[in-house]
């Protein structure tokens, strides 16, 4: 219901912004901008559609493939004590917990490509036990917020867009960023476990969290040990190098179990195909929704008056030149990166508005995308406190990122 209004609300305010710009600037040309923004966000959510039907079909087979291998059970059971506590309404050993395995790791590693299809899948596994089909569970809205709360280890895609920008140094904000999704996922975490009561003191949970810390901490001071081109090197081959040693591992598991691995991959393609499909009108929505808002000129608006309020306050405003990354970062994935290059070409990779934009970028994940395509490729219309919380984890890491950047290149 939260995001039928927000939908709403876009269009609302692009409207008046639009006729108020028509009024006071006689800006004949703007509500042709608003009429070809529709147009050109639709082709756009129709392009990315096209985009993930390849995508899901590739990791949805091999998916098949490590369940019909048993590897996804195996996994299940490894991370069973932890997500049963996490999500106690989800049966033990329950299939979904394979697949959100494979896509928490794929999202750490900085693989939006692999992390989405393996998304997907989780959520469809957890809609078989969900008891009301158009209504968001317990368990679909914490996993929705760790998505966006986009925790990352290894931001590679970011890395390389510094690169292309002239970056000297384009890992630098290897750690920043880091730092900056860890608060996100935690403040994600914290917010949802208050609202379905989880608690988070339960030794299991500490136990899995603080082994975790240690290894995120090790990763961190084997990297720390080499400089800025080698840290991008090896960071980049580590990722890619687990990623397709699970792929090996599956077909491998599959194998020594007999499986017809060439028609498992199949029957997995298939179910990615369809997926795709059914995620179009989903995914176009909201799109169009956030591309009437932009073109409006509402986000200039914001961010003129942020700027006008923190220089009112008497604060430095530098930071200001990166909010329209961190503002559009929830709304779209695309629009997002296109605003930390433009920041970059603006200000320069190395500037502050450049290096904090692209830790805002690595900070959260797509929060308004990942509800209209996850819950949209289960027909789920009923979000409940899955966009507050998504956006509580956004808030968190947005400002965590800020005072980050300030204090590693301020």
């Amino acid at each position: 219901m939260a995001l039928n209004y927000i939908w709403i609300a876009f269009f609302v305010i692009a409207f008046v912004v639009a006729l108020l710009r028509l009024i006071f600037f006689q800006d004949m040309e703007v509500f042709s901008e608003l009429v070809n923004a529709t147009f050109e966000y639709a082709r756009t959510g129709f392009n990315i559609s096209l985009g993930l039907t390849g995508v899901l079909t590739l990791w949805l087979g091999f998916m098949k493939i490590a369940e019909q291998g048993g590897m996804v059970s195996i996994m299940s059971r490894l991370i069973g004590p932890f997500f049963s506590r996490l999500f106690p309404s989800l049966p033990k050993n329950h299939p979904a917990y394979g697949s959100m395995m494979m896509n928490l790791a794929a999202n750490m590693l900085g693989l939006d490509n692999a992390a989405t299809p393996m998304g997907l899948k989780a959520m469809k596994e957890m809609q078989t036990v969900n008891p009301s089909k158009d209504t968001a569970s317990d368990a679909q809205i914490m996993f929705m917020v760790l998505n966006t709360s986009g925790l990352t280890i290894i931001p590679i895609s970011i890395m390389v867009y510094r690169a292309e920008m002239g970056a000297a140094n384009p890992a630098d904000i290897f750690l920043p960023i880091l730092l900056a999704t860890f608060f996100s996922t935690m403040a994600g975490v914290i917010s949802v476990s208050i609202v379905q009561r989880i608690r988070l003191l339960d030794p299991v949970i500490m136990a899995y969290l603080g082994g975790m810390t240690l290894m995120v901490g090790g990763m961190m001071w084997g990297l720390s040990q080499l400089d800025r081109d080698q840290m991008r090197v090896v960071s980049l081959l580590l990722a890619n190098l687990i990623l397709f040693s699970f792929i090996i591992l599956f077909i491998v598991r599959a194998v020594l179990r007999k499986v017809n691995v060439y028609e498992a991959f199949i029957e997995g393609g298939k179910e990615g195909f369809f997926i795709a499909v059914k995620i179009i009108p989903y995914l176009i929505a909201i799109l169009v929704g956030i591309g009437v808002f932009r073109a409006s000129g509402a986000m200039d608006v914001i961010i003129d008056g942020v700027r006008l309020f923190i220089a009112w306050l008497g604060y430095d405003t530098e930071f200001v030149g990166a909010l329209p990354t961190a503002l559009m970062k929830p709304l779209s994935g695309s629009g997002a990166r296109g605003m930390m290059i433009d920041a970059m070409n603006s200000y320069g990779a190395d500037s502050f508005v450049g290096r904090l934009a692209s830790t805002v970028q690595g900070a959260t994940d797509t929060t308004f995308y990942i509800i209209a395509v996850y819950f949209g490729s289960v027909g789920i219309r009923r979000t409940r406190h899955a966009l507050t919380c998504g956006l509580i984890a956004d808030f968190a890491g947005i400002v965590a990122a800020i005072f980050i950047a300030y204090m590693f290149f301020g």
